[in-house]
């Protein structure tokens, strides 16, 4: 096994030619933070366990904002804290894919 069973990696990316991207309006930083505290809140982030982390551009601006569960390979989609949360409770803590927030 790795140093972590999942990682979860939200784009924060930010395109400055007014096209498409995760984070306009900070939507995707706000995801991140809030999917980072829950995390640590339901005692399942650090060694051995889940790493939520911020990401670069992940190539699919059109659907988003996104995140994306390795190593499963699962990317999702979210339109508020609640998805979020969903995706922590559901994925990262009890291994079962959100499929209403799947791409």
């Amino acid at each position: 096994m790795g140093f972590y069973q999942r990682h979860l990696f939200f784009c924060l990316n930010e395109r400055e030619d007014g096209k498409q991207c995760c984070n306009q309006g900070g939507q995707a930083a706000a995801a991140f933070h809030a999917a980072k505290k829950q995390a640590k809140a339901l005692g399942i982030h650090g060694e051995g366990q889940v790493r939520v982390n911020r990401s670069g551009c992940l190539g699919r601006c059109s659907e988003g904002p996104l995140a994306v569960v390795y190593p499963e390979g699962v990317w999702y989609t979210y339109v508020d804290e609640q998805d979020v949360r969903e995706i922590v409770e559901s994925h990262l803590r009890d291994g079962l894919p959100v499929e209403r927030l799947r791409i």
